[in-house]
């Protein structure tokens, strides 16, 4: 049985992750488990799979959980302890920390972990070169779980990098693709939590809606499979039917199909190199009517374009990019600024940052930092 951990098990990638190991008890166990605030649903967690370690990083909480587990169940507190169990060694650990918080554990488990699933963008956004030159140095095998990512991953498999052509990198277009740009200021945020093809949490889902999702799979892709960003296509598919392709200098293309429910590239992940009989249903290629492919609107949705300048320019741009959109995106969910704000906090603090070509991880970090505190002075400014 491959023992797993999973870091963020009570979020959306998390929450899935535990759906596919249950369907299959002879070929998974659940070693570690980790969440940073969400005790309840934690508790649910550790009775249906009986971890031997979990995390609480909100320290609080994790005081209120250790009065209602099973002592032998190791429980441990704040960053450190979410650091100590990414180095604890299993046969996979999933990475579905969201956000910049997954820097640090991703780190620890580059040091230490044979392989790693990894359903976070923003860790290499922030420090891809840092994070690929860790990889080359420990041996360590990153996995993707994101569906595009786990679409190229299968598509390419171990073929020569130099017969590639173009990485066409498919976007459903989200819940705004049919709205006017004009309607966007008054836009509530239940409209754009309500995305059209899947199910995920509220970050990501407004980031699909801005289209900066797809921005931070183009780091996301640049450094998972060493590609420059001009190998690199961003499509418009709404029906969300192929999740990307490749094209090779033959004129060949490969494409992956699915549904579009995140158990799949999960369960690949978490099987590879075996495939497992799946649990869902199949697609169904009689009751598709088309396959659309559109150019994505860079004055509708300009996040595309800031991410395209920071990927270009490199350094710690990225960074910046990354920590002004968390910060915009958590006002836009806590009704602080309204949806059309979004991008204009984060142009307003990539023009005031100085880029650093090639950082440390204390620049990273330092510049991250002065980043978020810019963008909530920025968003202060709309209020």
């Amino acid at each position: 049985m491959k023992q797993i951990t999973i870091l963020g098990s009570t979020g959306s990638i998390g929450r899935n992750t535990l759906e596919v190991i249950k369907h299959f008890p002879n070929e998974f166990r659940v070693f570690g488990l980790s969440t940073n605030s969400n005790i309840r649903i934690l508790s649910d967690q550790i009775k249906k799979f009986f971890p031997e370690v979990v995390v609480v990083r909100d320290t609080f909480k994790a005081e209120r959980l250790k009065r209602n587990i099973n002592n032998k169940i190791i429980l441990l507190g704040g960053e450190d302890g979410l650091i100590e169990l990414s180095g604890i060694k299993v046969e996979l650990l999933v990475m579905a920390i969201s956000g910049s918080a997954a820097l640090f554990p991703l780190i620890k488990a580059i040091e230490t972990q044979p392989m790693i699933a990894l359903a976070n963008k923003e860790a290499l956004v922030m420090a891809g070169p840092l994070i690929n030159q860790k990889v080359k140095e420990t041996g360590t095998k990153i996995i993707p779980i994101d569906s595009e990512q786990s679409a190229i991953w299968q598509c390419l498999e171990d073929r020569d990098k130099s017969t590639l052509k173009k990485i066409y990198l498919t976007a459903s277009g989200g819940p705004l693709k049919d709205i006017d740009k004009r309607d966007f200021r008054k836009i509530s945020l239940e409209k754009v939590l309500n995305h059209p093809c899947w199910k995920m949490g509220k970050k990501i889902t407004v980031d699909s809606a801005t289209l900066m999702n797809k921005g931070l799979e183009l780091f996301e892709t640049m450094y998972l499979f060493g590609v420059d960003i001009s190998k690199i296509d961003i499509l418009i598919h709404p029906e969300a039917v192929i999740h990307s392709m490749v094209e090779f200098i033959d004129g060949s293309v490969l494409a992956q199909l699915s549904i579009t429910d995140m158990r799949i590239p999960i369960q690949y992940a978490l099987s590879y190199p075996k495939r497992l009989r799946g649990f869902l249903k199949p697609l169904n290629f009689i009751k598709i009517k088309n396959l659309t492919f559109l150019k994505p609107d860079l004055n509708k949705f300009p996040c595309l374009t800031f991410a395209y300048e920071a990927a270009k320019a490199g350094g710690t741009l990225p960074v910046v990019l990354n920590a002004s959109n968390e910060i915009a995106v958590e006002s836009f969910l806590k009704r602080r600024i309204n949806f059309s704000n979004i991008p204009k906090v984060i142009e307003k603090v990539m023009k005031l940052h100085k880029n650093i070509k090639k950082p440390t991880l204390h620049d990273i970090i330092s510049v991250h930092q002065w980043a978020r505190k810019k963008a909530e002075e920025v968003v202060n400014n709309f209020n």
